[in-house]
């Protein structure tokens, strides 16, 4: 069998052997002809034909950009995610928030390296699923695609993802800049003023860029009054003037830039995922000189530097296609979610803590809630993976405790709830939210803005437009689904907490889990209930690793990436149809602090089956904003467990956060054993932004070593920020 030597494969070896990424780019850029140069600069596929594709399933195969056969350009072979891969049947990992709730960054990494390999064993190599965007509010319906609502975790989060994908693929972070509301986001203007950019919204998306990010993709949404596809001061002048990022800059999908020439100015290399609006428009532009060849050019470059970047380096084996939901990938994924779970209570019942249950003593078990049947993995929009099999809550629970038999209560029924809950030695209930409830959104969009459909190409004749969207709006075949967007609760429906109260009411031992993203507020019932645990979309294995925390298998490890609040006035103002908003400093435990709300449940809070004590703290000079955090931890109780140090630097200056989190370790114990902890800490989020760039906010801040934000037990000591 002979093989095509290209001269992209020349590209690559010269690069390989010692020459630049950007001099090979432009030297093969220059045999390119104007029209391959032009079809860089978007998708491969005429906008209609992949329209009518996705409507029979969104992103099951790569979306190609760029791909130049001729000279052998491979081009960007487009994934989405985040909780794996869209393409094919994948490994469905437990959502990113879920994720976040693990506190451990070697996890994620790992993680990352998994779905890395699931997309080139499916013949992608650019993974669009590092989402990082902060959820300015707990309503934003696509939160379950991020880590949390603190900047530096999600840098950390995202540099670890990161990490882990380059190992099979190019890793892209999204949505630059502001996307944290998703009923507006084609419609939203965003603004923020300049110490607000550089302090909470932007520094997680300078991290990844720093772990090596390969793309970059641009929000729907306006940022200070311009469409944030073709910003200028965000593409050109942040990340790349201040950030030098080297790779790719790309648009989201149909609707992420209003102006051909004008994007391509402003810094944005590649109109994703179909020949659209610069196939219509961008060579009248250039003769019209609304933007420049030295523009193409300049994409080109960037183009064809990052591939050539991505393949000289070096990369694991190649998988075979037999890693997709490989055993070993489903083990991670159970791992993942058995140490996202978050136990909120566990309040002794007849002398001792409800949870761990004890499978041997149990003879009948009441399983409760419409959610404990359902394959619930999350958002059915781009983000979802169709996996093989989901283990449900009721079936991993069955598995879990075959002595016992199981009665499962599905409808939304407190009387049916409380008469299985009184006849059983346990109850668990399982509620909370849906892809009806949360996730991405599409609904009326382009009849309430017809202004959008100006951005498709004249439709062909015999293309129904109308059918078109319509199945775009079902199931969340295109861009999402009409149900779901952002929720206009943060509390359980009604019936559902009816059910809770019902059920404990008839039997003291009864165990809430709840399947959620975003905080929930549950001031209305938690008191009278033992046992809270947060469940979370939490993938293919959910199920499984749900009883394996139940059961006390797996210790419960997980800790809050989030605060949540006793009152929802106690959050930022939301409209969530607004089509203006400022965003500001404020939210989250940052906001609860500033007021004086204390939360019903802070950030980083989490129980475990056994207890711990950090005893004491010294820290390193601070050096290039780094510094080391050497803790003694102890597991003071009579089984092992994980435990989470955390880092918050409290900050004595007005109109600054008083205590923001700088660091994070996960640590096993052994019972009654000691160990010394030495934990990475960062300064960047003391820091003040000037008109002079970062400056320290105080001269000094105490290190608090704690369980939790605002945690009273925590250790303390001094450091230096000058």
């Amino acid at each position: 069998m002979t093989t095509t030597h290209t001269l992209f494969d020349d590209a690559v070896q010269r690069v390989r052997a010692g020459n630049t990424a950007q001099s090979e780019a432009i030297s093969l850029l220059a045999q390119l002809t104007a029209e391959e140069k032009l079809g860089l600069l978007d998708g491969d596929q005429d906008f209609w034909s992949g329209m009518a594709e996705m409507t029979q399933g969104y992103n099951r195969t790569p979306i190609v950009m760029g791909c130049v056969d001729r000279v052998g350009i491979p081009g960007l072979r487009f994934s989405d995610g985040p909780r794996g891969v869209v393409m094919g049947a994948s490994t469905a990992f437990p959502v990113s928030m879920a994720r976040g709730a693990t506190w451990d960054l070697a996890l994620e990494e790992q993680i990352g390296i998994a779905i890395g390999a699931e997309v080139r064993a499916q013949g992608g190599n650019f993974f669009g699923g590092v989402c990082i965007n902060l959820p300015r509010h707990p309503a934003w319906g696509r939160a379950q695609e991020t880590y949390g609502e603190d900047s530096y975790a999600l840098g950390e989060f995202g540099g670890a993802l990161t990490r882990g994908v380059r190992h099979h693929a190019m890793a892209v972070s999204k949505h630059f800049a502001l996307n944290s509301m998703e009923n507006g986001r084609f419609v939203v203007n965003v603004t923020a003023d300049d110490a607000t950019l550089h302090e909470v919204y932007l520094p997680h998306f300078r991290r990844t860029v720093e772990a090596g990010v390969d793309g970059i993709m641009t929000a729907y949404n306006s940022v200070n009054g311009e469409w944030a596809g073709q910003n200028e001061i965000l593409m050109e002048g942040i990340l790349r003037g201040q950030w030098d990022f080297q790779g790719v800059t790309v648009s989201d999908f149909l609707l992420g830039l209003r102006d051909a020439g004008k994007s391509l100015h402003a810094g944005l290399d590649v109109e994703e995922p179909f020949q659209q609006q610069r196939a219509q428009h961008l060579e009248a532009d250039l003769d019209a000189g609304r933007a420049s060849w030295a523009d193409v050019d300049r994409a080109g470059r960037r183009i064809l530097a990052t591939q050539l970047a991505f393949y000289a380096r070096e990369l694991d084996d190649e998988p075979s296609i037999d890693v997709v939901f490989s055993h070993e990938h489903r083990a991670l994924a159970r791992e993942a979610a058995a140490t996202a779970a978050v136990l909120l209570k566990n309040d002794d019942v007849n002398g001792q803590p409800l949870l761990p249950l004890d499978a041997s003593s149990l003879r009948q078990v009441a399983v409760i809630g419409r959610l404990a049947g359902l394959a619930n993995t999350g958002d059915e929009g781009s983000s979802n993976v169709r996996t093989p099999h989901v283990t449900t809550p009721l079936e991993g629970i069955r598995t879990a405790f075959p002595g016992a038999s199981v009665d499962f209560v599905e409808a939304d029924d407190p009387s049916t709830a409380a008469a299985s809950a009184a006849s059983a030695d346990v109850a668990i209930v399982v509620v909370g939210y849906t892809s009806a409830d949360e996730g991405e959104y599409l609904g009326n969009i382009m009849t309430s803005h017809p202004s959008l459909l100006s951005l498709f190409p004249p439709a062909p004749e015999g293309v129904d437009l109308g059918a078109l969207m319509d199945a775009a709006s079902d199931g969340g075949t295109v861009m999402g689904s009409a149900i779901g967007g952002d929720r206009r609760s943060l509390r359980l429906r009604p019936i559902d907490a009816d059910i809770i109260r019902a059920t404990v009411a008839a039997n003291p031992r009864t165990v809430v889990v709840i399947v959620t993203a975003g905080a929930v507020i549950a001031e209305e019932w938690r008191h009278e209930v033992p046992a809270v645990l947060i469940g979370w979309y939490n993938g293919s294995e959910g199920g499984t690793a749900l009883a394996d925390v139940l059961l006390g298998h797996h210790d419960a490890t997980g800790r809050l990436p989030y605060s949540i609040p006793k009152d929802e006035s106690h959050l930022p103002f939301l409209d969530i149809d607004a089509t203006e908003i400022t965003y500001d400093r404020w939210h989250g435990q940052r906001l609860l602090d500033r007021d004086g709300n204390s939360a019903a449940f802070p950030l980083g809070f989490g129980l475990s089956y056994t207890t711990f004590s950090i005893d004491q703290v010294t820290v390193s000079p601070v050096v290039d904003e780094h510094f080391d955090a050497t803790v003694s931890v102890s597991n003071t109780g009579d089984r092992p467990g994980r435990h989470v140090v955390q880092l918050y630097a409290v900050i004595d200056a007005n109109d600054f956060p008083r205590r923001v989190l700088v660091g994070f370790a996960p640590v096993w114990l052994e019972a009654g054993e000691t160990k010394t902890v030495t934990v990475e800490g960062s300064t960047r989020p003391t820091n003040r932004w000037t008109d002079d760039g970062f400056v320290p906010a105080s001269p000094s801040a105490v290190i608090e070593a704690a369980a939790f934000s605002g945690d009273k037990e925590a250790a303390t000591t001094t450091l230096d920020l000058l």
